[in-house]
C-alpha cells in the first residue's frame, strides 16, 4: 500500500542531524508502532551486494566502493557536499528504490500505525503528502553540533556544513503537525512520546472505522 493511502494511519518522523530521531523512533517501536527507517533501507541498498550498488558504481565509478563492495560513504558525502549535481544523480538512483522498499514494508506492517523515519522529509518535497502526520524531533542547534561531534568524531565545521544543507530548524517546525523536544534526557522525553503515541493510536482507530 502506498503510504498515506487507504485506511493506514501513518506518521513521518523527521528532524535535523543529532536531534535524536533514532532514539525517539525506538521508543515508539517499543510501544508497538511499526517503524520503517529510510536510513536503514538506504544502508541495506548500499551495503556489499546491495541492490543499488551496480547502478551507483556505473554512475560514479569503482572508486566509490570500499574493499568489501559497499558504498564508500565518506567519499560520497564529500562529493555531494561539493557538487550539487552529484547529489541529484545519487538521489535519482536511491530514492525510487527507497520508495519501493517503504511501500513494501508498509504493506506488511502489523502495528496499529506506521511510522516512517525520514531524515530529509521536509527537503524531499514529496513525503509530506504521503503521511497522515509529520512529527518533528527538535533540539537547539548548538546541542545538535555537540551531539554529532561526540557521536561521529566530525569536526565542527563539517557538522555545521551538514546542518546548512538540511532544512532549517524553523522550516521543520513550520512543517510539523507534532513536535517532540529532545534536549534533556529520557525523563522529559518519555512523557512526550507517551502522549503522541496515545494520540496516534486514537487517530489510527478513528481512521480504521471510516
Amino acid at each position: 500500500m502506498e503510504p498515506g493511502q487507504g485506511k493506514l494511519f501513518t506518521v513521518g518522523l523527521t528532524g535535523g542531524i543529532g536531534c535524536g530521531k533514532t532514539t525517539v523512533a525506538d521508543q515508539f517501536a517499543a510501544r508497538g508502532a511499526s517503524v520503517i527507517d529510510t536510513d536503514q533501507i538506504a544502508h541495506a541498498l548500499t551495503a556489499p551486494h546491495g541492490a543499488a550498488m551496480p547502478a551507483l558504481l556505473a554512475e560514479f565509478g569503482q572508486e566509490f566502493a570500499t574493499a568489501d563492495g559497499a558504498l564508500d560513504r565518506a567519499r560520497m558525502r564529500n562529493l555531494v557536499f561539493t557538487d550539487p549535481g552529484a547529489r541529484t544523480r545519487l538521489e535519482a538512483i536511491l530514492h525510487p528504490k527507497i520508495r519501493e522498499a517503504t511501500i513494501a514494508a508498509a504493506a506488511i506492517a502489523t502495528g496499529p500505525y506506521v511510522m516512517f523515519v525520514v531524515p530529509l522529509l521536509i527537503e524531499s518535497g514529496t513525503w509530506a503528502g504521503r503521511v497522515s502526520r509529520i512529527l518533528v524531533i527538535d533540539c537547539p542547534e548548538e546541542l545538535q553540533v555537540q551531539r554529532v561531534m561526540a557521536r561521529s568524531r566530525l569536526p565542527e565545521g563539517q557538522v555545521r556544513a551538514i546542518m546548512a544543507a538540511q532544512a532549517s530548524r524553523q522550516q521543520r517546525l513550520d512543517a510539523a503537525d507534532d513536535v517532540i523536544l529532545n534536549d534533556d534526557g529520557m525523563e522529559l522525553l518519555a512523557p512526550q512520546i507517551e502522549r503522541a503515541h496515545a494520540f496516534y493510536l486514537a487517530q489510527a482507530a478513528r481512521m480504521a472505522t471510516m
